[in-house]
């Protein structure tokens, strides 16, 4: 039996074909070559065409075909794993109406504000977990506002998988996880929350039928099947946001479970067993992929929006002929600290951990008699790793106290210089795993169509492939203190 796992990133569709029985990967392709644009009509927004995302799920399944290391008249089951926060909105035609507004956007800041305390703050965090903040609700309403005679024309509003879901089997379904995240969930009352479409002024009607995340998103039409080489009737048996996903592949399921990625954004994933918030929702709580009513299991999550969209901008700056791997091996030829070289990677977008402010990316200390390529690369990929600890250090106020983080060996985590600075600062090992977002994805269509008996069992046979241990934490730690400074002083330079 073989499952087929996408993964609908920022910069790429990734996929994987999985033989279910050893969970062995038998090919893997992604799609396009070259980092895929993130449109920003104006300074703070960030948008992408949903139709462009499918153009590139058939173009990376049809690239995976292509390997020839599996018949893919075998495959029975696909997973969609998706880039969270993203509002797609289609029409009674299912046409797209406009671009995705997509997670890092921050035109919907103030709205979302104006919501939060139109709630009140209390009740907010404790029915929804959140503050609407710039997640899909607010972004909707943004549109709303904006855009009155398109809101007209709404059908249903999707989450990216969704709509990825939607292209294949022609069914608008959504799940309670997928909801949580676009903060229209009530926790409390286990259902759409009144207070969200109340203050916003939105219909029931604009969302889809709601579906447990492992089960039956519908089947695959004839034409799409058709163009992509599979047969048709083959079920979509799984959708999950990006970092739930990731969680399901490194077995990230039980209070006290931590995962980290690293890509376009940097992202802590915890799991908890409470109904728990972060008074200032610099953190946020969904549910995540195993989350019942009877069995609680919230993900808790800190992104960092400028991560590895800063390291590829520094590779950028250095010369597009440069790899990742090239860029890299620069970075170990500095030494810790970067001789005194300081970056803050803040510069896409509002940052949730920041109280949504507009911080914006920044070296400090400069020196051009000193500084080259080399130390840029290390400083930022140092300052990069004092987020992460900036990060993990509110998650810990908030209960998740993690002595392992488990992470796949991908985008950031390939750097010995990034990996040694993360374990060091957060005095934690990594354990590495193999597998990543698209190898999830397939898995939870496994489970989704009941191969596995749960994710439990799914997970069981994951170990890890190698370990980073914690160095000694004295350099790391002055340099995270002269970092953290420096944060303080551009935060308090904002007011």
């Amino acid at each position: 039996m073989y499952l087929l796992g996408i993964d609908l990133g920022t910069s790429s569709v990734k996929v994987t074909v999985v033989e279910a029985a050893n969970q062995t990967i038998l090919a893997t392709a992604s799609y396009p070559e070259t980092e895929a644009d993130i449109i920003a009509i104006q300074p703070g927004w960030a948008e992408q065409s949903p139709e462009l995302w499918w153009d590139h799920v058939e173009q990376a399944i049809l690239k995976c075909h292509a390997t020839k290391k599996y018949n893919p008249a075998e495959i029975t089951a696909i997973g969609i794993a998706y880039q969270m926060h993203g509002l797609v909105l289609v029409d009674k035609d299912q046409k797209v109406l406009r671009n995705a507004i997509i997670w890092c956007d921050s035109r919907a800041v103030q709205i979302g504000e104006q919501a939060f305390q139109q709630i009140g703050p209390t009740r907010s965090l404790q029915h929804l977990l959140n503050s609407p903040g710039n997640f899909t609700a607010s972004k909707l309403a943004w549109v709303k506002a904006n855009e009155p005679r398109l809101y007209e024309k709404i059908d249903k509003v999707l989450l990216p998988g969704d709509f990825i879901a939607l292209k294949m089997t022609g069914e608008a379904t959504t799940t309670v996880s997928a909801l949580s995240e676009g903060v229209f969930w009530d926790f409390k009352e286990n259902r759409l929350s009144e207070d969200v479409l109340k203050t916003f002024g939105f219909s029931a009607s604009l969302f889809p039928d709601v579906r447990p995340l492992f089960s039956s998103h519908g089947q695959l039409n004839a034409s799409v099947a058709a163009r992509l080489a599979l047969k048709p009737g083959i079920v979509v048996a799984y959708k999950a946001g990006d970092q739930p996903n990731n969680a399901l592949s490194l077995n990230v399921l039980e209070p006290g479970e931590v995962a980290a990625t690293a890509g376009t954004s940097g992202v802590i994933y915890g799991v908890s067993d409470l109904l728990g918030y972060d008074t200032e929702s610099r953190i946020n709580s969904f549910a995540h992929v195993n989350y019942m009513d009877d069995l609680r299991r919230i993900g808790v999550l800190l992104c960092i929006n400028g991560t590895g969209i800063f390291n590829r901008w520094i590779k950028t700056i250095a010369g597009q002929a440069l790899s990742y791997s090239a860029l890299n091996e620069l970075a170990a030829q500095v030494s810790v600290g970067a001789n005194g070289l300081r970056a803050l990677p803040f510069g896409n977008g509002a940052e949730r951990m920041l109280n949504n402010q507009i911080v914006g990316g920044q070296f400090h200390n400069l020196d051009f008699n000193v500084h080259g390529t080399a130390h840029l690369v290390r400083a930022v990929q140092e300052g990069i790793s004092c987020s992460f600890r900036y990060g993990l250090d509110i998650m810990r106020e908030n209960g998740i106290q993690p002595a392992v983080v488990r992470a796949g060996k991908a985008n950031l985590f390939l750097s010995d210089v990034f990996t040694q600075a993360f374990a060091t600062l957060n005095q934690v090992s990594v354990e590495f795993y193999e597998g990543d977002g698209s190898f999830g994805a397939a898995i939870g269509a496994g489970i989704g169509t009941r191969y596995y008996r749960d994710a439990k069992e799914a997970g069981s046979v994951r170990t890890p492939v190698s370990t980073t241990e914690p160095g000694k934490p004295d350099q790391y730690e002055t340099i995270y203190q002269e970092w953290k400074k420096l944060l303080a002083e551009q935060l308090a330079s904002l007011h």
